[in-house]
């Protein structure tokens, strides 16, 4: 089976644009044709041509859009999981945050009623 993060499968880094490209042509192929799909149906369920779907197969230029909406029809949104941005925060900063954190509700204070019987309201 082909898989797009499988490391030991290419060293990603060293490969020329065009050699990436001509992978994730090969990956939208082999898992098009598991899924045992002629490129004019897997095209027509992702919304796009044939002759598209045909230069993504082959290496060429393609948009994002129609690489996602491929790899969504070919079920195959998980390979993007390497995009994936997670926040990571220092122990100190997340100490410092904690410590600041209310800690509890104060309860409503009493309103002040002045001498003549009407709410005491100062700006």
């Amino acid at each position: 089976m082909l898989f797009m993060n499988d490391i030991s499968y290419n060293k990603w880094n060293v490969m020329s644009d065009d050699s990436i490209v001509r992978q994730i042509g090969e990956f939208v192929r082999y898992h098009r044709m598991e899924a045992n799909k002629n490129q004019e149906r897997l095209a027509k369920d992702a919304g796009i041509s044939r002759s598209t779907l045909s230069l993504l197969e082959r290496g060429e230029t393609v948009t994002i859009a129609t690489l996602i909406r491929v790899l969504r029809v070919l079920d195959q949104l998980h390979v993007l999981n390497g995009f994936t941005v997670v926040h990571q925060q220092s122990p100190l900063l997340l100490a410092k945050e904690e410590k600041n954190r209310r800690q509890r509700v104060a309860s409503p204070r009493p309103k002040k009623i002045d001498h003549t019987g009407n709410e005491d309201v100062r700006w």
